[in-house]
């Protein structure tokens, strides 16, 4: 059992089955990337362990967790000794690594290269980002650096993490513009962008936040993507109350 435990992706099974039991092979081997034959050998392992069982509906062979030999496992090493520290460690360890993700997309009448160009491009990126250039020969794992106007160092940098142009860019995000925000870590920004006749949808996912991160790390999203839009599709820059203000800053 322990040995059936030990793969992440037999892990990952028992996890979908815990989120929805009785699911056939052909339903499972759409959530992993491998093939039929694959998922059904780490299912098989499963089986032979005690950890799922099957029954026959039909043609179909639906599978269910079984949860009796993990709790055997529970019951055996977590006593009533152990099992309050145990819990408050998994809590800690919860409250430790919760991570929040914030998505936000929008519909821009362009092509996915003008799109590309604008997010990538010091100046362009400066007409609608409050000022600030960004700085990057644009190499996967090279590094890039967002600078505002008249302020020294950096306020962004990180690495571009994947670069595939003109439909998908992720970049690590290490806001420093000063060193309450710089404190907050790491986190990560995805750029996906999809033709949709005659426009483009873009997704921004700005992800790997821990949880109650400071919301000035993405709360600035909404206008940097309007202001996005609103020079693409008619060469203005945004001139809202907050994008001015920001812009006054600089």
């Amino acid at each position: 059992m322990f040995k059936a435990l030990a793969d992440a992706t037999r892990r990952e099974l028992l996890d979908e089955l815990f989120r929805r039991d009785g699911q056939t092979l052909a339903a499972l081997t759409g959530k992993f990337a491998m093939t039929r034959p694959a998922v059904a050998k780490h299912l098989h392992v499963l089986e032979n362990a005690g950890l799922i069982t099957t029954r026959r509906q039909g043609r179909e062979k639906l599978h269910y967790l079984n949860p009796v030999p993990i709790r055997l496992i529970h019951d055996r090493w977590v006593n009533k000794y152990t099992e309050a520290w145990a819990a408050d460690l998994v809590d800690l360890k919860h409250d430790l690594e919760a991570q929040m993700e914030k998505v936000f997309e929008i519909y821009i009448r362009t092509t996915p290269e003008r799109l590309w160009h604008a997010i990538t491009d010091p100046d362009v990126r400066a007409r609608y980002q409050f000022g600030s250039r960004i700085e990057s020969d644009w190499a996967a794992g090279s590094s890039y650096r967002v600078t505002g106007a008249g302020r020294p160092g950096a306020l962004i940098e990180g690495e571009n993490l994947e670069i595939d142009p003109p439909r998908r860019l992720v970049q690590s995000y290490h806001a420093v513009w000063d060193d309450h925000i710089a404190a907050e870590g790491t986190s990560r920004v995805t750029w996906d962008i999809e033709a949709v006749g005659d426009s483009c949808r873009l997704t921004v996912t700005h992800d790997q936040l821990h949880e109650g991160a400071d919301e000035h790390l993405y709360g600035g999203w909404p206008m940097i993507l309007s202001g996005l839009k609103t020079w693409l599709e008619t060469g203005q820059e945004l001139t809202t109350p907050g994008s001015l203000m920001y812009r006054a800053a600089e």
